[in-house]
């Protein structure tokens, strides 16, 4: 097989570990610290996680290792939507399940939870794992979305494990990827399987972030990718001076990889979602502050521009979240087949019409056709809006353009409005992973390795001071219980893991909320560039604007 000089490079990388990992596996102690509780509805959680609950916080110091020794044959799982650095997650465990013994052996689990339940998997060596150090993507064993949740699961999976003699299972996942490894870490402890359960903190789109996860994993490498490409079109705008440029990045639930790319490219316009739930905003204050920008800018000859906006934004806004919920339900039950079967827009449209309330109908008309027939796509699983098949950026260019049209036509507005779209979502989940995340990713399998060795479960593998030099990062581990609350699902209350959403009041948002106005009206743009492998420290191994402002 051929690879191209940078695959190759980057193969032979060397992943930087904390200090205390570098000791040696002999020469890894452990400090515990206090017990925890859950960030909210103590009682509740407790009540359903008994055995796995109040754990303490741990860290790994240098010291003499306790642990008990024993064969451990692991499983681990890739859970959820690709983020850079998954490879090198389970090339830390592996290297460190060797480097403690040549006896232990790491089974992969295929295409995600789907594999431990139907007992698909393959089991690791040298070779195999080798060709996959440093590289993005999770096609070492393919990804999956199945959730193990049910009964029927836990006991299947059991099973799978006791027939292999698997001693700790890792899943590597986002926040509800997580909350099922912690109900999992609770059902094998409650029925004495012997299985420990370890978690990673995995997503580009930041919203599995706390007080002790300062970051997930992918978040550098993908807000870089986009970022460079944000940069690329500020260039192309700032030299043909006659496109404003839309551009929609990942971020459903949270505004963090838009706020990290405009903190990285200082665009005229990011809308950031919480800002806008904050304010309840409305579609049209919404496409007036945009439009503002645009007008300002063409007073001065400048025709151009650009605006990022986040996937998840409308659900944000007050009055569109209030249609969405109306179409769900207008479409409920047998309604939605009687809709499908309508056969043109326009029968469908008085459809819509009849159905919905006149406050609801009021916001749907206002939206441009492409949009309105977005809206009835296909449904999710539970017969939902899927909102992230709406291209938001369409939505707010279109109404910036009428805002101008009524603008002009006051004569308040000369100026000239082409706008191009953009959405940067699949580019960034497999790029080949950053220093940052090659370290990181490596670490956090390494110190996963670590928590099972020491007999912990129901633990997310935790890298702290991740600001500093990876020599002076901390490992430890803590209960997955201290990051979860009761939320409403689906009509059940369920113990989940909190989504962590951009703090308003957060150094990073207070920097950008400093500069924008400035943004807005004059070219302020940066061009980050390609992420650099190789060069000088403070290029190659530099971190988020998000992390650097939170820590300074």
């Amino acid at each position: 097989m051929k690879y191209s000089p940078l695959q190759k490079a980057r193969y032979e990388y060397n992943p930087k570990l904390p200090e205390m990992l570098r000791n040696g596996i002999a020469d890894i102690g452990v400090k515990e610290g206090s017990e925890t509780q859950s960030v909210a509805d103590q009682d509740a959680i407790k009540a359903l996680f008994p055995n796995t609950y109040g754990k303490k916080e741990i860290i790994f110091q240098k010291g003499q290792n306790t642990s008990n020794a024993k064969k451990q044959i692991v499983g681990v799982i890739l859970s959820g939507g690709q983020a850079p650095g998954g490879h090198n997650v389970v090339c830390g465990l592996y290297d460190a399940l060797k480097a403690t013994s040549k006896e232990n052996e790491l089974y992969g689990f295929k295409n995600g939870p789907s594999g431990l339940i139907e007992d698909d998997y393959l089991v690791f060596d040298d070779s195999y794992i080798n060709e996959f150090r440093n590289t993005g993507g999770f096609d070492i064993i393919g990804s999956g979305r199945t959730k193990l949740e049910s009964e029927e699961h836990f006991a299947v999976a059991a099973e799978v494990c006791k027939k292999h003699g698997i001693t700790a299972i890792v899943i590597i996942g986002g926040d509800d990827s997580n909350t099922n490894a912690a109900v999992l870490a609770e059902y094998f402890a409650a029925n004495e399987t012997g299985v420990q359960v370890i978690g990673c903190p995995k997503t580009i789109d930041g919203d599995l972030k706390n007080e002790d996860i300062e970051i997930s994993f992918g978040f550098d490498t993908a807000t870089k990718t986009y970022s460079e490409l944000v940069g690329n079109i500020e260039r192309d705008a700032n030299s043909a001076k006659k496109y404003w440029h839309f551009i929609k990045v990942m971020g459903r639930s949270a505004s963090h990889v838009a706020l990290e790319c405009a903190l990285e490219t200082q665009p005229n316009i990011c809308l950031i979602s919480e800002e806008v739930a904050e304010k309840k905003m409305s579609l049209s204050q919404i496409a007036d502050y945009i439009a503002d920008s645009v007008e300002k800018r063409a007073a001065k000859g400048m025709n151009f521009g650009v605006a990022i906006i986040p996937e998840g934004v409308v659900e944000f806004v007050p009055e569109f979240s209030m249609l969405i919920n109306e179409i769900n339900e207008l479409l409920a039950g047998n309604k939605a087949s009687t809709f499908g079967a309508l056969a043109t827009w326009d029968e469908k449209y008085t459809f819509i019409k009849t159905g919905l309330t006149s406050e609801a109908f009021g916001v749907f008309e206002i939206l441009p056709t492409g949009i309105q027939q977005q809206l009835f796509l296909e449904r999710d699983p539970h017969g939902n809006v899927q909102v992230s098949l709406i291209e938001s950026e369409k939505l707010f260019s279109s109404l910036v353009a009428a805002k101008l049209a009524e603008r002009k036509a006051k004569g308040t507005y000369n100026g000239k409005f082409n706008a191009l779209h953009h959405f940067f979502g699949y580019e960034g989940r497999c790029a080949f992973p950053s220093n940052f995340d090659s370290d990181y990713c490596y670490s956090l399998g390494y110190n996963a390795f670590m928590l099972i060795q020491y007999g912990y479960t129901g633990y997310l593998s935790k890298v702290s001071n991740l600001s500093k030099p990876a020599t002076e990062w901390v490992a430890g581990g803590m209960p997955i219980t201290k990051m979860m609350n009761v939320e409403r699902r689906h009509g059940e209350d369920k113990p989940v893991i909190k989504k962590a959403l951009v703090e308003l009041e957060g150094k990073p948002f207070k920097f950008f909320e400093a500069n924008r106005d400035l943004w807005a009206v004059e070219t302020c743009f940066l061009y980050p560039g390609a992420i650099q492998y190789y060069g000088p420290t403070e290029v190659c191994d530099i971190v988020t604007r998000t992390l650097a402002l939170e820590q300074e």
